[in-house]
């Protein structure tokens, strides 16, 4: 079962998210010597361009230059654009940080069956001995269709049991052309954290957290960690619907 916090605000969401990775970023330093994080985009990148800096700055040990990012999916487009998950993060959060983390850029120049062999093959590097790749914390996004990293309902990729990283060309929300963590990858994680704001995911948030013997479940609910956790951070808006009967 896993664990939902409801928050006043996305301000507040924002906050105690941004603790949450300096806490686990601290821990995983301290016993291990880094800290592994994949990250998704979409509002996720505001947040922690706002939140997380400060966070950093008042837990200690949980300095970036002991971290590896990647990112959990990636539209394949130049860094300078602006649907460029990698690039937002560059511009917005990452050129906060004095002393920068190691980071898995997806080679986005490459076509998608390409790149998405050459970002696993590097993923895998990092992850010596590791068979999935297990990452201390991967952070989440969900939309109003359900769909988490690039993986949509419906979509084939939903099946994919072999690669950690594989590829589209027919994203229902463009640009088309992406690569994406699959689930094998995204339930090997350590810890998960999904996050969802607004009145427009609702409806599937209830679905997902509530609906039990769902017979055709959406990407976020396949989230179902190994042996780590999963927590939801959702704001008012997005939790308004638990509870309520059909």
């Amino acid at each position: 079962m896993a664990a939902v916090s409801v928050f006043p605000s996305p301000g507040e969401l924002g906050a105690a998210l941004a603790r949450s990775v300096a806490e686990a970023a601290a821990e995983a330093v301290a016993s291990g010597g880094r800290f592994t994080l994949g990250l998704s985009g979409g509002s996720l990148v505001q947040l922690l361009a706002r939140e997380l800096p400060p966070a950093l700055s008042a837990v200690a040990g949980s300095e970036p230059s002991r971290w590896l990012v990647a990112f959990c999916d990636e539209r394949l487009v130049p860094l300078e654009h602006p649907e460029s998950t990698g690039g937002a993060y560059r511009a917005q959060l990452l050129s906060q940080l004095a002393a920068p983390p190691q980071v898995l850029w997806v080679r986005s120049e490459l076509g998608p069956a390409e790149a998405a062999r050459e970002y696993e093959g590097r993923l895998r590097q990092a992850f010596p001995g590791e068979d999935p790749p297990q990452f201390d914390l991967l952070l989440l996004g969900v939309g109003p269709d359900g769909h988490t990293c690039s993986l949509f309902p419906g979509h084939a990729l939903l099946q994919e049991q072999n690669s950690l990283i594989s590829h589209l060309e027919d994203s229902p929300k463009p640009p088309p052309r992406r690569v994406t963590m699959t689930l094998p990858l995204l339930n090997a994680a350590k810890s998960v954290l999904l996050v969802a704001t607004g009145a427009a995911k609702a409806p599937v948030i209830k679905r997902i957290l509530e609906q039990q013997q769902d017979p055709d479940p959406v990407p976020a609910a396949r989230l179902r960690p190994r042996s780590g956790r999963l927590r939801w951070l959702l704001d008012r808006e997005a939790a308004a619907e638990l509870g309520q009967r059909p």
